[in-house]
């Protein structure tokens, strides 16, 4: 699989996107301080659930590497992955709504839309094909059992 942009990468430009939106229309603004205790606990959440869904992989001693999912030699399914296919992506697209809610206009909620939108695409597609040619019908199985997001 040839990763065009690596996902961390996606994740930042994607806030950086937020920011200058958000930046460029401020008639899109709103008071956020209400918002915050949301905001944080949302970003917390996806914190834990990122360093939880990492530590999922390095347990069973199998790449978290994005650039080559070819070299995952288990595949993981139990705890998190029971939930969520991508629960990595998951956490992102959490931070990115935090953010976004923090940042106080309507606009910045366009980060985390176009990051669901270009990782589902120029990541986790590609990643779904490897993944099915390396674990065939027990990968197509959890497929069919796991959302790809929730």
């Amino acid at each position: 699989m040839k990763l065009r942009i690596p996902p961390i990468l996606q994740f930042f430009l994607c806030g950086a996107l937020a920011m200058l939106v958000s930046h460029y229309l401020p008639s899109l603004s709103y008071n956020s301080s209400i918002l915050k205790i949301p905001a944080y606990v949302i970003g917390l959440a996806g914190t834990l659930l990122l360093l939880m869904a990492v530590a999922a992989f390095v347990k069973a001693q199998t790449t978290v590497n994005p650039h080559k999912p070819e070299t995952a030699s288990k595949l993981v399914t139990t705890g998190l992955y029971r939930i969520s296919r991508n629960p990595m992506y998951l956490a992102m697209a959490m931070l990115l709504i935090a953010g976004a809610t923090l940042l106080g206009n309507w606009a910045a909620f366009i980060g985390p839309v176009v990051f669901v939108a270009i990782i589902t695409y120029l990541q986790i597609k590609p990643e779904e094909a490897v993944l099915t040619g390396q674990f065939g019908e027990a990968y197509t199985a959890y497929c069919q059992q796991t959302r790809r997001w929730i």
